[in-house]
């Protein structure tokens, strides 16, 4: 994701960089503004769950489309074809997991996902199994968006080494501090809306701009792409992610899977669906944020596919391996360079689409992180439930600064590091410890604690010894101790081994373990949801 001084800084000056800052000024300006009264736990949580269908689509939206979909979705489309196209849809599939549990998770009326789970099998511990996988899923994927932006704001500035991505990573999880701190739910929602207008608008841009070059023609642009691709044929070929053998198959199957149960399971997405009006408020805007991603993934699908033929394999892959370039690049020469004021105009709104994605996706990320430390630890497993509700605003808050500090020190430390398995890490654990256990806590009235504390640890587990003993840490070139080798399989991704672990595990946590009275006394929760 990350994005080099090849990719146009140089070449078109200053003009995106003050874009940006402009956004960025006024997006805080108006985040602080609408949070000056965001005095209630309601308020900082869920935005005293005032939010119609539309609006918490929109910021629905902008939750779920991070950097990582919007740069490496397009590389992917560009480099490889047919598996590029199929992540696109599995993007889209995974919010009807989402759409399955959205009306019954609000009806539970909860906060956290500590709370949803405390309100189906009542103590503390579930409240800590929450607090647990929420922090583990949001501060990894938090340290590697924030490491991706640092490095790409010290490019757009035209400064290299360290020092200067460490500042810039110091200085973006300062603004995400703030966003979270004082916006809170409001201010976040806000600047995921404004984050979604921007991405809509760029990526709209991009494609009237690469169908225009191909004359509205889509067969011709499909045959552009392909011979752009080097791969002709085979482009529209599965195989082009993975090599064609047995590991590589099952690699597929298994990001595949962990794309589909995890990415919409995610606690920031969870917070947002109880910021609805009601259970069917939150169902109707789920299917409207489906309606979104589905034009998204298909803007993305139509500008992998001008970025391979109009910018070609070879100079994506000559900026970066990866192809997170890609957009950029087919920005810069759709805009005609940069002598061209629409080159400038266009190349500006895509720098600004991707960094104001970046800020907005970690702060939504860092509030989720707070809400379960202050709310889930620290009002109820520590305080027992006596706070108050001025001092659990104040707690959420300072959690906040914790949360962000720790990410912030954990990305300036793994800088220079390739950390970007993280982003999948997260999701496999969201997909593997999350998912099974909001699945049956919804909608089995047999599930008790112990498969609860089974599903969730076990799962968590699980998706590390699958990553530890995995390619992404040893025994490859791009691995990050390259130069060990104590790696067992070839999985880089977790969801075909941890997902079926944590359902398997969960039910055989409640068919064995010591039924309590309250494991049957509020399975109410599933029957009502």
């Amino acid at each position: 994701m990350i994005l080099h001084a090849a990719s146009g800084a140089d070449t078109f000056g200053s003009s995106p960089l003050t874009a940006f800052l402009l956004v960025i000024v006024l997006s805080l300006f108006l985040s602080l503004l609408v949070g000056l009264d965001t005095d209630k736990v309601a308020d900082l949580y869920t935005a005293n769950r005032t939010m119609s269908a539309g609006k918490n689509a929109l910021a629905a939206t902008g939750d779920y489309l991070s950097a990582l979909t919007l740069l490496s979705a397009t590389g992917l489309v560009a480099l490889v074809g047919h598996d590029g196209m199929a992540l696109a849809i599995c993007t889209v599939l995974a919010l009807a997991v989402l759409l399955l549990i959205a009306e019954p998770l609000r009806k539970v009326d909860r906060f956290t996902l500590g709370g949803t789970w405390e309100a189906r099998v009542p103590g503390n511990a579930a409240r800590v199994a929450g607090a647990v996988v929420t922090l583990v899923v949001c501060v990894p994927y938090v340290v590697a968006q924030l490491s991706a932006v640092g490095t790409a704001v010290a490019h757009l500035l035209d400064l290299h080494g360290p020092g200067p991505a460490k500042v810039s990573i110091a200085l973006i999880g300062a603004l995400m501090i703030c966003f979270a701190a004082f916006g809170g739910m409001r201010g976040v929602s806000l600047i995921q809306i404004v984050k979604a207008v921007l991405v809509f608008g760029a990526m709209v841009a991009i494609v009237l701009l690469v169908l225009r070059r191909f004359d509205f023609d889509i067969a011709a642009l499909l045959d552009g792409a392909a011979k752009g691709s080097g791969l002709f044929e085979a482009y529209f070929e599965p195989g082009g992610l993975y090599p064609p053998d047995t590991t590589g198959k099952l690699n597929l199957i298994s990001l595949y899977i962990t794309l589909i149960a995890g990415a919409a399971c995610t606690p920031h997405m969870l917070m947002r669906v109880n910021a609805a009006r009601s259970g069917p408020e939150a169902r109707r805007a789920t299917k409207y944020t489906m309606f979104l991603v589905v034009a998204f993934c298909a803007s993305v699908v139509v500008a992998g596919l001008g970025a391979a033929a109009l910018v070609g394999s070879k100079t994506v892959v000559g900026s970066d391996p990866r192809g997170n370039n890609a957009l950029l690049q087919l920005a810069g020469i759709l805009g005609g360079g940069p002598d061209s004021t629409v080159g400038v105009i266009l190349y500006t709104l895509v720098v600004s689409a991707v960094f104001i994605t970046t800020l907005a996706v970690v702060s939504g990320l860092t509030l989720a992180a707070a809400a379960s430390l202050a709310h889930d630890v620290y009002a109820h497993v520590l305080r027992r439930g006596r706070l108050t509700e001025d001092d659990e605003v104040s707690a959420v808050r300072w959690a906040v600064v914790l949360v962000g500090v720790v990410t912030v020190v954990l990305a300036v430390g793994v800088y220079g590091w390739d950390i970007q398995f993280l982003g999948g890490f997260s999701v496999g654990v969201a997909a593997a410890a999350t998912l099974p256990a909001l699945l049956y806590s919804l909608f089995w009235k047999g599930f008790t604690r112990a498969g609860l504390l089974w599903s969730v640890y076990g799962g968590l587990a699980c998706c590390f010894l699958v990553l530890i003993s995995g390619p992404n840490i040893s025994g490859t070139p791009v691995a990050l101790f390259a130069d060990r080798d104590f790696h067992v399989h070839g999985l880089e991704t977790t969801g075909l081994i941890a997902v079926p672990v944590g359902f398997l595990l969960g039910w055989i946590g409640s068919v064995t373990g010591r039924r309590r009275a309250t494991d049957r006394a509020d399975h109410r929760v599933a029957v009502r949801s």
